[in-house]
């Protein structure tokens, strides 16, 4: 289920939600590549800090963990909601990061493709001298395989003897 910002504004301190509102569809787009890298960072600190406090919560609820404080833990729904909405930043994060990385693997293939195609069109027209494409066409190249001197039907016969054979020694 998706959560609204109101939710997200409730669950998050001050400095989280600057960093998540960051994460945020208009705004990601507006970061460098440099501010996208670091923000990711410090929004993956945040997270695994919250996934830390809500799995000890859970182990005090359960009551397999020591309490932090003067009381054990009676609900962990706020860390929860916390940690679903860091996971789901980090998520959108992760995915701007890897368009932008796609993308420029594109460019770098178009211009590698380009320099080919420029390569390629200063080479002289024709075959060079000693090519197999010369004047009277392709010269035919000899089969390097050996044929086999066995005939196909001694094959089968010996493997249908080794069959029964093997049938023979299992029915015993």
């Amino acid at each position: 289920m998706a959560i609204s910002r109101k939710e997200e504004a409730r669950a998050l301190s001050a400095d989280e939600k600057e960093l998540v509102e960051k994460s945020h569809h208009p705004a990601v787009q507006d970061l460098s590549d440099a501010d996208l890298s670091g923000l990711v960072k410090l929004l993956r600190e945040r997270r695994d800090k919250a996934q830390t406090e809500a799995h000890r919560r859970r182990r005090e609820i359960r009551g397999k963990g020591a309490a932090k404080g003067a009381t054990a833990s009676k609900a962990d729904g706020g860390s929860q909601v916390k940690l679903a909405v860091l996971a789901t930043a980090m998520r959108r994060l992760n995915g701007e990061a890897e368009l932008r990385r796609q993308l420029t693997a594109r460019l770098a293939l178009v211009g590698n493709a380009r320099k080919a195609l420029t390569l390629k069109q200063k080479t002289p027209n024709g075959p060079t001298h000693n090519s197999r494409t010369a004047h009277k066409g392709m010269r035919a190249v000899a089969n390097q395989k050996v044929p086999s001197l066995v005939r196909p039907a001694e094959l089968g016969r010996q493997r249908k003897a080794a069959k029964v054979a093997q049938a023979k020694r299992d029915a015993r």
